[in-house]
């Protein structure tokens, strides 16, 4: 009985650890982004091109960070891909998510916010739960 409760409370440290450490890529995933952004804008890129260029360089950090940090596994082909088709599913999730939030949510000076909140917090649950899962499982 004992043995089972401390590998009860060891997977639990386990997850919370990776949980921790899923935020922190993601927290630094977001700040290669946006710099990356404001740097094409900087530039004098296209709005578009430059948000294309920043995705791919936030998503290339989490992917990295995310691997060897986080989860703590070996990468290779599958697992990228399982990665970048994993992101890029879920973008479009969150922009689904997003115009939902928009169209229910009553008109207030917080509705965008919100509704972005709303749209990126299910997307990082997603994300969480499907690497964990699926992509960089042991």
């Amino acid at each position: 009985m004992v043995a089972n409760t401390n590998t009860r409370d060891g997977g639990r440290r386990e997850l919370v650890g990776q949980l921790v450490r899923f935020v922190v890529v993601g927290l630094l995933s977001a700040v290669v982004d946006f710099s990356v952004y404001q740097l094409c804008l900087h530039l004098g890129l296209p709005t578009y091109g430059a948000r294309a260029i920043s995705f791919v360089a936030g998503t290339t950090t989490a992917y990295a960070l995310n691997r060897r940090w986080a989860f703590k596994v070996e990468g290779g082909a599958r697992r990228a891909t399982g990665f970048a088709l994993l992101y890029g599913t879920t973008f479009f999730v969150i922009l689904g998510v997003n115009a939902l939030a928009l169209l229910v949510l009553p008109d207030a000076w917080w509705k965008v916010t919100l509704a972005w909140a709303l749209s990126q917090g299910f997307g990082t649950a997603v994300n969480f739960v499907m690497l964990r899962l699926v992509v960089f499982r042991r």
